[in-house]
């Protein structure tokens, strides 16, 4: 196998380099193709029931990803793609996210809304307590086999660079 030989990595952008395209450049600087809620919510609706998104919003769901997650990427990408404004993705948002709960009922999964707090596992006072003696039984274990080692009587040896000489 031949080694290749490592670029050295240039070819990221130059700082300030957005700021040289022309004004209206970037498809998010233009006008946007559907300007009404109506228009955006058209648009996806057309692209979410597909057979192809339906399989893969379905393996997604699967994979644990919050709908949420799912319902903002796709309208974040829209704007970026000069789909529509941020106002009409904030507002076809929950649209997005309803298509999608209805998609995962529709295959019978469990998924994840996003919409609800995850509560972070409390631990009670009788498992504190619990955890606190099964850690005392462990230290009065090691305690007493440290006992049991008998250390060999040594005199105390006095050499070395660095024992003061009497």
């Amino acid at each position: 196998m031949a080694i290749e030989e490592q670029k050295p990595l240039l070819d990221a952008p130059i700082p300030g380099m957005s700021m040289t395209h022309e004004l209206g450049a970037r498809p998010w600087q233009t006008a946007a193709q559907f300007t009404t809620v109506d228009e955006a919510i058209e648009y996806y609706m057309s692209r979410m029931a597909t057979e192809e998104y339906m399989e893969q919003a379905v393996e997604v769901l699967e994979m644990g990803v919050a709908v949420t997650d799912i319902a903002n990427t796709m309208q974040m990408a829209g704007v970026m793609e000069g789909k529509h404004s941020i106002d009409v993705g904030m507002l076809v948002t929950p649209l997005i996210m309803e298509m999608l709960m209805l998609i995962g009922d529709n295959a019978d999964i469990d998924y994840d809304d996003g919409l609800t707090d995850v509560k972070e596992d409390t631990v009670s006072d009788s498992m504190l307590e619990k955890m606190r003696k099964e850690m005392k039984s462990r230290i009065d274990k090691v305690d007493n086999e440290i006992e049991e080692v008998e250390q060999p009587d040594t005199e105390e040896v006095k050499s070395g660079l660095m024992v003061r000489r009497n």
